[in-house]
């Protein structure tokens, strides 16, 4: 598989304008990228511009701080596949998971992934605000809940993905599920050093700059 099928190319700035959105566009379709993640009211806006082409549109539910209800998250997760998502990454209810609260952790993910009805499912656990244990125990019941893949950050906390959160992920999910490193991955040793932990994709701001063998200066 070339590089580029490992990347997501990301814009989910709130200050993102339509013109960077087209860039992006662009720059999916030139290089191959999987996909673009994007915000939901660019969900519609991409569908159109990338039908024609093979790179996939995934947006985010939840997000960046995974504390809205599982309702909320359920609805959007529909609105942004009627808008055309071919891929939803939702955020986790980080607090519960704090307070130990398992089920309702676990719930939250199921509406998700019944709302998606087949749609791929990636569940954010924002790594740098849990301790291991919590990041094992927010694996196991992202698969428990029956997502397509873990994935590290939003890239909007106060940490990214390191190698031994993608090891230790992989090692929880065992090899069937997805894991996704995203937040702070900025050159080809970056996304080498993902993939050969455990990193079926990979989040990126950054990713013709990687593709270009550059090291990009973005803060996400």
């Amino acid at each position: 598989m070339s590089l580029a099928k490992y990347i997501d190319h990301t814009a989910l700035k709130p200050d993102t304008t339509i013109e960077q959105i087209n860039t992006l566009l662009s720059e999916a379709k030139e290089y191959g990228f999987k996909s673009v993640c994007i915000n939901p009211t660019h969900v519609a806006h991409a569908h159109e511009v990338l039908k024609d082409s093979d790179v996939l549109v995934c947006t985010v539910i939840g997000f960046p701080l995974g504390a809205t209800t599982s309702d909320v998250k359920a609805f959007e997760t529909e609105d942004a596949i009627k808008n055309g998502a071919d891929e939803v990454d939702m955020v986790i209810n980080i607090g519960a998971l704090k307070d130990g609260k398992d089920d309702l952790v676990k719930q939250d993910i199921e509406r998700v992934v019944a709302a998606a009805n087949g749609v791929t499912t990636k569940v954010i656990i924002e790594t740098c605000l849990l301790t291991d244990d919590e990041k094992v125990r927010a694996c196991e019941l992202a698969v428990a809940a029956g997502a397509d893949f873990v994935k590290t950050s939003t890239g909007f906390s106060s940490g990214g993905a390191t190698a031994e959160d993608i090891n230790l992920m992989r090692k929880t999910v065992g090899p069937d599920i997805g894991v996704k490193a995203s937040g702070g991955i900025r050159s080809y040793e970056d996304v080498k050093t993902m993939i050969d932990n455990g990193a079926t994709r990979i989040g990126a701001s950054a990713g013709v700059q990687i593709l270009k063998g550059e090291t990009s200066n973005s803060d996400y």
